[in-house]
């Protein structure tokens, strides 16, 4: 078992959205993902099969998907995908995110 506390080990940075690789297995990989208002992650899509599920664990944004279709997201909610599906994310507020990818790419 491990533990890890994203909040210490994660900052923001005013240049771009910060990453942190939480876990990463054979099984999934973890993610953490810090943007400040305004930042985001393009939509895109991965060309495998598998699934995505973004967390939003603090802050105000969107999920983004194809067709330009934009989800209000805030603490608590989740988006579940096919990974080969169109997401992508943008912060309205500073937000601290959890992407959890199965099988991990």
């Amino acid at each position: 078992m491990k533990t890890i506390n994203i909040i210490e080990e994660n900052t923001f940075s005013d240049k771009g959205l910060k990453s942190f690789l939480v876990h990463d297995s054979p099984y999934f990989k973890i993610i953490n993902f810090n943007f400040k208002a305004g930042q985001e992650l393009p939509v895109h899509s991965h060309d495998i099969e598998g699934q995505v599920s973004i967390l939003i664990l603090e802050g105000e944004g969107e999920f983004l998907g194809a067709d330009d279709a934009v989800i209000p997201a805030g603490a608590g909610t989740v988006l579940i995908s096919e990974i080969s599906e169109p997401h992508g994310i943008r912060a309205k507020s500073d937000m601290r995110v959890i992407v959890t990818i199965a099988p991990p790419i």
